[in-house]
């Protein structure tokens, strides 16, 4: 299982970060790309060094796509036709899609969420609940589609990414180790 995590100026750490730990931990092998070459600043002045760019990457070496939100990462995301490609193909193909936070608004950008089940963070309900079924759970799949809602959710976003990229029984003991609460629990 090989998962691309684009990073953005802007980006939401904790969204990306979260993500990126635990789904190394459940030996799935992430790629982070920044959309340009070098430290990309997340949106609390925390920079990263991403693996590689985007110029540098072929998509469809890709199991699929992970998308962490942030103000304004989830803006240049969208923006960016590289991303809004990638999404559309890897859907397309089948290919596991994820978005947290801002970022499924990418997804709606890219022709992703229509008619289907997804969240999003609160305030882009309406935009969601415009083109798919809205849902308040805190991680939402429809299939391939994995959404998510916050910074708050990350964790629990995830967890619910090893279980369905991997194994339940990967998740749970990932979850013993790190002693992670979720919503269920």
């Amino acid at each position: 299982m090989k998962i691309l995590i684009p990073l953005a100026e802007g980006f939401e750490e904790i969204e990306a970060v979260d993500v990126i730990d635990i789904l190394r931990r459940a030996d799935v092998e992430v790629v982070t790309a920044g959309l340009k070459e070098g430290l990309v600043q997340g949106s609390h002045k925390i920079s990263v060094l991403p693996d590689t760019s985007l110029n540098k990457i072929d998509f469809r070496d890709f199991d699929g796509l992970v998308l962490p939100g942030g103000s304004p990462g989830f803006i240049a995301l969208g923006n960016d036709e590289r991303i809004l490609t990638m999404a559309r193909e890897m859907d397309k193909a089948g290919k596991y899609v994820a978005a947290i936070c801002a970022a499924p608004s990418v997804l709606i950008k890219a022709g992703v969420l229509q008619g289907r089940k997804a969240t999003v963070s609160p305030s882009g309900k309406a935009q969601v609940a415009a083109c798919a079924q809205f849902s308040e759970d805190r991680v939402v799949v429809d299939k391939n589609l994995i959404t998510s809602r916050s910074p708050g959710t990350a964790l629990e976003f995830a967890l619910r990414l090893v279980e369905v990229f991997v194994s339940k029984e990967k998740m749970l003991q990932i979850k013993a180790q790190t002693l992670a609460r979720c919503d269920e629990d």
